[in-house]
């Protein structure tokens, strides 16, 4: 993809974005409702044409040659359209009548662990158990590209670990994914590489170690009842507590302790963490924010 463009009218929703997702690897799309998000996966997916910019997938413009990119693309959406009266294993053999080289009903069925409830009505599954039979169903022609959108939406923390498992073996196989979610923990875990949009265009981009480090990979706090030069930690608001953001711990722990030492005080509380990619999409919400509050002033 490179310079996507996508309008409804004279609103701007995407402004030239460009990225590539790579076989083998999970390429997160990130950000608030209304980033773009959804737009940018609409024309990949060749639901919507771009209003300018160039997108292919597998080579191949997704929206005039949608037979060429369809069999090799799974799609798991927010929301899929099941029947009811349908249960699981019926809603498999369904799905497999229009899928080329499709998993057995027992393998798709093993795979998302719902052979408790294979002979279940859909209608009667739990909201976790009607997300795990829709990635069965995305991924039941095993695709090559998979388009995931809010995957593990309504799933308990158990079920949510077995899912990212199940997507880190396809992945380990040379499948793509393009993943969407609002779990940061999600994306930490799942993503070899990401993408924080706002209001149409990449805010961050690159692996996580990269997106996170770029914004200070670590936070030290502590307290101390003495002042400590600006220089070192910036300003306490309480003239007590500090906390200072930091790529090189190591070395701002050194002058901050060798600084004590020959201010003949202590430093209490004193925590290093590592920052998280919850963090980064945390300021970069809020960067965009103060910037949105200084235009309309």
């Amino acid at each position: 993809m490179d310079g996507l463009r996508v309008e409804y009218g004279s609103f701007v929703a995407v402004q030239g974005l460009s990225f590539s997702v790579r076989a083998g690897e999970v390429f997160g799309l990130l950000g608030t409702n209304g980033a773009g998000k959804t737009s940018t996966m609409d024309v990949l997916e060749g639901y919507r044409r771009p209003s300018a910019g160039s997108v292919r997938v597998f080579g191949v413009d997704p929206a005039s040659e949608r037979e060429k990119v369809a069999p090799r693309v799974g799609i798991m959406l927010q929301e899929a359209g099941f029947f009811d009266d349908l249960t699981v294993v019926e809603s498999i053999r369904a799905w497999r009548r229009f899928t080329a080289d499709a998993m057995t009903v027992d393998e798709a069925v093993e795979l998302v662990d719902l052979g408790k409830v294979a002979g279940t009505r859909v209608g009667k599954l739990s909201g976790g158990e009607r997300r795990r039979l829709d990635l069965a169903l995305a991924v039941l022609g095993r695709p090559e590209l998979l388009f995931l959108d809010e995957p593990t939406t309504g799933l308990d923390p158990q079920a949510r670990r077995r899912t990212w498992h199940v997507l880190e073996n396809m992945v380990a196989g040379g499948m793509a994914i393009l993943l969407t979610t609002h779990y940061m923990e999600e994306a930490q875990y799942l993503a070899n590489r990401v993408a924080i949009m706002d209001r149409g265009r990449i805010m961050r981009h690159g692996s996580v170690d990269e997106v996170i480090g770029a914004d200070h990979g670590s936070t030290v706090t502590f307290v101390s009842e003495v002042a400590v030069p600006v220089e070192l930690a910036g300003v306490s608001e309480d003239g007590r507590h500090y906390e200072l953001t930091s790529q090189d711990p190591q070395a701002d722990l050194h002058r901050l302790l060798d600084w004590a030492y020959r201010a003949g005080t202590r430093l209490s509380d004193l925590e290093v963490r590592r920052n998280s990619l919850e963090d980064v999409f945390l300021k970069v919400a809020d960067e965009a924010a103060l910037a949105t509050s200084a235009k309309e002033r």
